[in-house]
């Protein structure tokens, strides 16, 4: 049984137009009837499954294809091929979660943005040290605003 690209939405929550730009890059596959409409084997909706569950993650979709273009002659991912890839992409995770952290707890903080407008910036970034850092809100970058 295959199924059209709008059963393959409804079953997966993604849209259409989503589907089909998966599709371009190759992260799904489709088959085509006589009148060249789509028709998407069960199988997809796991693919669609983990492409989903890795955006949410912060998962590149490159970094996705990659993951997905391992499997042998593009089968479906088993519970094993998911461990895999989760375990593959654990420490970017971690990463991300103490610069989210860092975020939250300095949030009232200067971020070392340069604007000098603040009455606050003369104290946490005197002249403009952050610049010298490069460009953007260096300290919730992660740049250490008393390391000049």
């Amino acid at each position: 049984m295959a199924w059209t690209i709008g059963e393959l939405a409804s079953r997966s929550g993604v849209a259409t137009s989503a589907l089909r730009f998966y599709e371009d890059l190759g992260l799904i596959s489709s088959g085509r009837t006589d009148g060249n409409q789509r028709r998407f084997e069960p199988g997809q909706l796991r693919r669609v499954a983990i492409i989903r569950a890795a955006k949410e993650l912060g998962i590149p979709l490159t970094e996705i294809g990659d993951a997905l273009s391992a499997l042998p002659g593009g089968r479906t991912p088993l519970k094993a091929d998911w461990a895999r890839m989760s375990r593959s992409w654990r420490e970017r995770l971690e990463q991300r979660i103490e610069e989210l952290e860092r975020l939250r707890d300095d949030l009232t903080a200067c971020i070392g943005c340069g604007c000098l407008s603040l009455k606050t910036c003369a104290i946490f970034n005197p002249g403009d040290r952050a610049a010298a850092k490069g460009p953007g809100p260096r300290f919730l970058m992660g740049d250490d605003p008393a390391v000049p």
